[in-house]
């Protein structure tokens, strides 16, 4: 099952404006997972997992300059290159805080990001795995099993982890079951920007 986990992220609005304005890339920095704590879906990330998961990110997809992400997370365990809006450049433990770097790309959904931010519009990291839970019916958790993938880290509008601010360096897991309509407004921008002024989409 695709398993989402979610934590808001702040930027500082100043270093949004200079990105923007001087057409720079965009650092910023932050929690982007927390191990042993169990977030708003109710479900906790083993230490040993997420260990080993975070360690396999940064020998594959971080060291080989493809730890890509989305902005919105898709229902899919595929990348889509077509809405990717940043990369993770580094990641490292903070007691059972995973925290990372985060470059902010000039594509249109990099560019959409960097306008909420710079609007003062707080959205969230959320990780985006495959993988099984067992669930703690006396505890009210679930526990994320062996199996668990972690695929990526993408941008969202509501966090399950508590905390997933991310704050700028002078610069999914999103809650499950997330209506439609959280999304359609940031899904209908990405579109006008893809799209032409006829209407006529150019993808």
């Amino acid at each position: 099952m695709l398993l989402q986990e979610y934590r808001p992220f702040k930027v500082n609005k100043l270093l949004v404006e200079r990105s923007i304005k001087e057409n720079k890339s965009l650092i910023v920095s932050g929690v982007l997972q927390r191990a042993e704590a169990k977030n708003q879906n109710g479900r906790v990330y083993p230490r040993e997992i997420l260990e080993r998961e975070v360690k396999q990110y940064m020998e594959g997809p971080v060291k080989e300059n493809r730890a890509m992400g989305e902005l919105d997370h898709p229902e899919s365990s595929v990348i889509n290159l077509q809405n990717v809006s940043h990369t993770i450049k580094k990641c490292w433990w903070d007691g059972d805080d995973v925290m990372g770097d985060i470059e902010i790309l000039s594509t249109p959904a990099g560019n959409i990001l960097k306008a909420l931010f710079a609007s003062g519009i707080t959205v969230g990291i959320s990780s985006r795995g495959m993988g099984s839970v067992s669930e703690n019916v006396a505890e009210g958790t679930v526990t994320v099993e062996d199996d668990f993938e972690l695929l990526c880290w993408d941008f969202v509008s509501t966090p399950s982890t508590h905390g997933a601010f991310m704050k700028p360096r002078g610069l999914n897991e999103n809650k499950i079951r997330i209506p439609e309509y959280k999304y359609t407004n940031v899904n209908n921008i990405i579109r006008d920007i893809i799209c032409d002024n006829t209407g006529v989409c150019a993808c």
